[in-house]
């Protein structure tokens, strides 16, 4: 007879799962020997922290538009492990969560250690998970087990996408799967079946009469642009019609950042050039993106003022449209399909070379592409020696993955990227720690791209544990570690009374060659490009590397962009 834990296997790969990321723990260390009998269907990746696990379970997701699982241990699962969990919420990234009480066998009402029942004694671990979860189930018998589980991939990869959960009571794990007539299990694929909504054609008709009457039209483009069929079609419909291309955080690089439509990412932390020219806008058409306060200037009106521009808004969710501005427009569906029924249209394709005009004189005047005059101590770099290695030096095969703090300020507003989708960001909680698992998810979701993973001291120190995962998953990446030696951005803001944010140095190359790495130092820029090289041809021979770049404490973010 069957088991709960056998019978969650199946249900996992009915679902479509061919991989997990865990660091195990009791009732998922009861489970591990199901998954030792399909290894040949399915991948079980060992991190060295739930924290690890849970990235590269929400970077799986977000890469593959499928539901990346994390499996971990109940009171581990939803505090370090909700690292993860938290950037797939608010990144709207598919992510199943496999977790348990931590019960020990009955003893949940005695208050014993680790136990997340929500007993006198214990936390509760499905409240926990319930706060930053779609979806969070309870199974107390086996069949919820497996019918909690196939909801979770349901309402995980609907829109919006996001985590869900599965939270099992410890002792059912190992329990025998008892025929029950009366609760009744069904196959997976019957609860998985759906029809995506297809946008109106009316609302794409009125679109495009919208975006023809026009002058300086712009679309804003966020994260549901960013997979290859969606981005081609953009690019298609903007150069058609010139129509200036700029993009949240989260959509940046979802066009050829030197195309003559792409004026750059919008924001406090943006480009002059996208800020100014979504201010002269008459119509303002949102893709797949939230328009979200954090990244126009807390609706500063000299971006967007629905008093003097028309807006339009396309999102999978009926809930995004109006959500932050009141809109003229809004059009349910996939931006893709969107884009692909204006390409029927006429867009105001007349106008092409004026508004492709217009769009260069605002990239001139506004400097997009340009890097400041700045000049590094001695013996380190300047963000901008990185920023000008990177552009010297990516190939359409490498993928770039960033992490938090002053390094990813320089590089999404000064780097300008020619091949799109090649970046990938936290966009959720956009934490310190992500990048360094996130690369190493991005390896095994691509393992015929080069990756780069571009990370602060501070946030590599806090998942430097990562790149063992590498060696031992055989996933060769390159970390190009810009060392600081504190946390820049926090240094910055301080102004002066320096306090909690400095660190000792530490090798970081040491490290990681310790841990089975190419450790290299580099403290010139003519150096920078050479060390890339060496880390393309380690990669090339299955080995990770990690560069360790001096950079100047005295090198601060850029100036916050004016309007």
């Amino acid at each position: 007879m069957p088991t709960t834990k056998n019978a969650l296997v199946r249900t996992l790969l009915e679902c479509g799962a061919d991989t997990a990321f865990t660091l195990p723990g009791l009732g998922i260390t009861w489970m591990l020997d199901e998954f030792y009998e399909v290894q040949d269907k399915f991948r079980l990746v060992l991190t060295r922290s739930e924290q690890i696990a849970s990235v590269m379970a929400q970077t799986y997701g977000k890469l593959t538009g499928r539901p990346g699982v994390f499996m971990g241990q109940g009171p581990f699962a939803s505090t370090t492990g909700a690292f993860g969990i938290l950037e797939a919420q608010f990144a709207g990234s598919p992510m199943v969560v496999l977790t348990d009480t931590s019960c020990y066998d009955g003893f949940g009402m005695y208050g014993v250690y680790q136990t997340m029942t929500g007993d006198y004694g214990a936390a509760d671990v499905r409240t926990v998970l319930g706060t930053m979860t779609k979806y969070c189930a309870y199974a107390t018998e086996p069949h919820e087990a497996i019918y909690g589980l196939q909801l979770a991939f349901k309402h995980a990869q609907l829109p919006r996408m996001g985590p869900a959960a599965l939270v099992l009571k410890t002792p059912i794990i190992r329990r025998e799967m008892v025929d029950n007539p009366r609760v009744k299990l069904y196959g997976t694929k019957g609860y998985l079946r759906h029809t995506p909504a297809r946008p109106d054609a009316d609302g794409v008709a009125q679109l495009a009469a919208m975006l023809a009457a026009a002058t300086n039209p712009v679309l804003v483009v966020g994260q549901g642009v960013q997979n290859d069929a969606t981005r081609a079609l953009l690019a298609k419909v903007a150069q058609r019609a010139g129509i200036a291309v700029a993009t949240s955080y989260n959509g940046k690089g979802a066009v050829d950042e030197t195309s003559p439509v792409a004026v750059g990412m919008l924001g406090t932390w943006g480009s002059k050039s996208a800020n100014r020219m979504l201010g002269q806008a008459d119509v303002v058409v949102a893709l797949g993106a939230s328009l979200g306060p954090d990244y126009l200037s807390f609706r500063n009106e000299s971006l967007i003022d629905p008093n003097r521009q028309r807006i339009a808004h396309v999102d999978v969710d009926a809930r995004h449209a109006g959500w932050v501005y009141p809109v003229d427009l809004a059009i349910t569906g996939d931006a893709g399909d969107v884009l692909d029924g204006l390409l029927g249209h006429d867009l105001g394709d007349g106008r092409r070379e004026l508004r492709v005009a217009a769009i260069a004189a605002n990239n001139l005047k506004h400097g997009f592409g340009v890097l400041p005059d700045v000049v590094a101590a001695d013996g380190s770099l300047h963000y901008a020696d990185v920023v000008r290695v990177l552009d010297r030096t990516l190939t359409p095969n490498d993928m770039l993955v960033l992490d938090a703090g002053n390094n990813r300020i320089w590089v999404t507003t000064q780097l300008r990227l020619r091949t799109p989708g090649q970046l990938v960001v936290p966009g959720g909680i956009g934490g310190m720690g992500w990048g360094l698992p996130a690369a190493a998810a991005t390896k095994l979701v691509h393992p015929n791209r080069n990756v780069i993973c571009l990370i602060g001291d501070g946030g590599a120190a806090m998942t430097i544990s990562a790149l063992a995962t590498c060696v031992q998953q055989e996933l060769p990446i390159t970390v190009i570690l810009a060392n600081n030696q504190g946390l820049g951005m926090v240094r910055d803001n301080m102004k002066g009374k320096r306090i909690a944010v400095d660190f000792p140095n530490i090798d970081f190359a040491m490290v990681a060659r310790g841990m089975g790495c190419l450790g290299i130092h580099v403290n010139r820029a003519d150096a920078l490009g050479d060390a890339i090289a060496a880390a393309r041809e380690a990669a090339a021979q299955g080995k990770s590397t990690l560069i360790d770049v001096a950079i100047d404490p005295a090198a601060s973010h850029l100036p916050a962009s004016d309007y």
